[in-house]
């Protein structure tokens, strides 16, 4: 079962781990006690750094534990700024403008299913949790977990010595590298990944001969080309019956926001689902990261901050 909330609340940090090498893990609570709202494995928090500056984090704490939710953050140097500021700026007290909890990368252990979790470096955060409840279920599963060194691999060693045979570490610097083409996938099997684009193609690539099922989430958006429909394009809007022509260039979220219509949006890139909007009619150009090849195919909703028609007229539920 899977939660979804465009909730917005003030959470104080209640703690600061150095979880690995550039990996802060950032503790939240209610700043007057109460129990947060539940969540499900797989489920990520938009955190509002400054006002126009919001990023999106996995949780990665105990589900069970209604007091807190804990994220982890890694520094990128070369990034947007927002994890060097949750690094350098956030201190314990301190309130944070959070939205969520979102899940569009849901997992429940089913009978009979065996489970692989794949992570490169902090594309373990969403995958911690799914482990412990496979884990607590009694499923068969195991983790190959990969990093460019043990020092930057966030609960690894934790993970290695709680489930010993179950986790595998693949070091970089020490020479131990994941071969994808060799993960053991049969009819019975599904995988979870989280990582790196990298790691993520070469398992998309590997699964078109696998018999079973890949689940992914992506921190970083794919590449696509030039739009199928290079033209301008309307979009109706069926509750008001308003049309909004999208030119090339432009956004669908970005030609809604300029004739003053709302939709909640976070990442601009496809990769957070906030900006999901029912379809009515109309074939869409999906170019997100979140919507699986089926919710795609199925053409009933759009992440409009990155997807497009696919002719000239589309009607979405506004």
């Amino acid at each position: 079962m899977s939660f979804f909330s465009d909730v917005e609340r003030d959470l104080v940090v209640a703690g600061r781990t150095l979880l690995a090498d550039g990996v802060l893990a950032l503790d939240l609570v209610s700043h007057n006690g109460r129990d947060l709202p539940a969540w499900t494995p797989g489920s990520h928090l938009d955190l509002v750094v400054r006002p126009g500056l919001e990023r999106q984090y996995s949780l990665c704490g105990d589900v069970a534990d209604r007091a807190t939710w804990r994220v982890a953050v890694l520094r990128e140097a070369d990034g947007g700024g927002g994890s060097r500021a949750l690094h350098d700026d956030v201190e314990v007290g301190q309130r944070l403008r959070v939205r969520g909890p979102r899940n569009h990368f849901p997992f429940e252990v089913t009978p009979g299913t065996r489970y692989l979790f794949v992570a490169g470096g902090i594309g373990i955060t969403p995958l911690r949790a799914m482990v412990a409840a496979a884990d607590a279920a009694g499923a068969d599963w195991t983790l190959e977990y990969a990093g460019r060194s043990r020092a930057r691999m966030a609960f690894a060693a934790e993970l290695a010595a709680a489930h010993p045979g179950r986790v595998r570490l693949h070091a970089g610097d020490e020479g131990d590298r994941l071969d994808v083409a060799a993960l053991d996938v049969d009819a019975t099997t599904a995988v979870h990944a989280c990582g790196p684009a990298k790691l993520l193609d070469a398992l998309e690539a590997a699964a078109a001969g696998w018999a079973g099922t890949l689940h992914v989430e992506r921190f970083e958006a794919k590449e696509f080309g030039a739009p199928v429909w290079p033209d301008p394009f309307e979009v109706e809007l069926a509750l008001t019956g308003t049309t909004v022509v999208v030119e090339p260039g432009t956004s669908v979220l970005d030609a809604l926001s300029a004739e003053g219509v709302d939709v909640l949006s976070s990442c601009r890139v496809g990769t957070c689902g906030t900006c999901e909007t029912p379809v009515l009619e109309g074939a869409v150009e999906h170019r997100d990261s979140v919507l699986s090849p089926g919710e795609q195919a199925d053409g009933t909703a759009m992440m409009v901050c990155v997807s497009r028609a696919a002719g000239p007229r589309l009607v979405l539920d506004l």
